[in-house]
């Protein structure tokens, strides 16, 4: 890719201040995009790490508070990136929750309320906010973090998966609605990524011995893997792509996983 290839534009990120989505947010911001990084966890200092670290490339960025289950949240969330860049050209959504391990029928009310509601509707709730904003501009990219787990069921992922395969068709509807407006919405759908998020699979190198097994090509995604197919999807590169799911799974089968103990 070019190493400006998001030169000029601005781009929201949610779940930046870690794993996948602060990869994606730095990758953006080293293409040259000007970055709001969003979250929910604030106290750690990592959202503002990654607002420093997308500094560095010499673009601006912003870093701010946000639960992207919350109406109210994500309202305030599309008003400041519209007050901080004046627009909104890209939007990754990256945030998510899962309970590991956890089957469908051992699932309480309030953990599938927590996935479901950070994950789908979440997702949900930014595209709808910031999506207006980019169909009123006719022109826009929206790239949503599925899962491969979303295409086919895996060992242990209970809600998670009934989540991200909802962002899948969430994906495919808007991009059909959208696409007469001039903004193209994809996604993208890992497979096990080395993130604190699942470190359930890699924490012990036995353990990412054997999740490694199970992946053709032999070894666990990088979040930096998944942010290089999210930088190729919010570019001009991906111009006559939309309503499409590019799987970054080195070419695991869910279905094959070994369970979560």
């Amino acid at each position: 890719m070019d190493s400006r290839a998001l030169l000029g534009k601005a781009a929201v990120v949610t779940g930046a201040r870690r794993g996948i989505g602060r990869a994606v947010a730095l990758a953006f911001a080293g293409a040259g995009a000007d970055i709001v990084a969003a979250d929910a966890v604030w106290d750690d200092g990592g959202l503002c790490g990654t607002e420093e670290s997308a500094r560095g490339f010499g673009v601006r960025a912003v870093a701010v508070r946000a639960d992207i289950s919350r109406p109210g949240e994500v309202r305030d969330l599309a008003r400041r990136a519209e007050a901080a860049f004046g627009h909104v050209d890209i939007l990754a959504n990256c945030a998510g929750v899962w309970m590991p391990g956890r089957t469908l029928v051992e699932c309480s009310d309030g953990d599938w309320d927590a996935v479901i509601g950070t994950n789908l509707k979440g997702t949900f709730l930014c595209c709808r906010e910031i999506g207006r904003g980019m169909i009123a501009r006719r022109s826009g990219v929206i790239v949503n973090i599925a899962s491969q787990v979303g295409l086919t069921p895996g060992a242990g992922t209970g809600a998670y998966s009934v989540s991200k395969a909802g962002i899948i068709m969430l994906t495919r509807q808007l991009a059909l609605e959208a696409a007469p407006y001039g903004v193209r919405v994809n996604a993208l759908a890992p497979g096990i990524v080395k993130t604190d998020f699942n470190a359930e699979f890699w924490n012990t190198p036995d353990r990412e011995r054997e999740a490694a097994g199970e992946v053709p090509l032999g070894h666990l995604a990088e979040a930096g893997d998944v942010a290089g197919a999210a930088l190729f999807l919010a570019s001009d590169a991906a111009g006559y792509i939309t309503g499409e799911v590019l799987a970054v799974g080195g070419g695991w089968a869910p279905s094959r996983a070994v369970r979560i103990r």
